[in-house]
């Protein structure tokens, strides 16, 4: 079967705006081979993907900190621990 020069970038393309559109990229994969098109290109394409989306995404200059704060309610009483039975009976 020929395929175009510029099938690769064609293939990839149409990957990226379907991912946009939000199907998952197993879905995609299946359709595609189903369709018709070749199982290792499809998986080249979808490397591809990763690369590009990768290669987009925003690098993050500095660390995120996570701040935590320990609520307790403002009548609050800690309970006494519980004896056990044995104390309890013969204690």
């Amino acid at each position: 079967m020929f395929k175009r020069k510029n099938y690769m970038i064609e293939l990839i393309e149409y990957i990226k705006n379907n991912l946009k559109k939000g199907y998952t990229k197993d879905s995609l994969k299946w359709a595609l081979i189903s369709q018709g098109h070749s199982r290792l290109k499809v998986e080249k394409a979808l490397k591809q993907v990763d690369i590009d989306l990768a290669n987009q995404a925003p690098l993050l200059k500095t660390k995120p900190e996570i701040k935590y704060e320990v609520i307790e309610p403002k009548d609050y009483q800690p309970k006494e621990a519980k004896k056990s039975l044995w104390k309890r009976l013969f204690g």
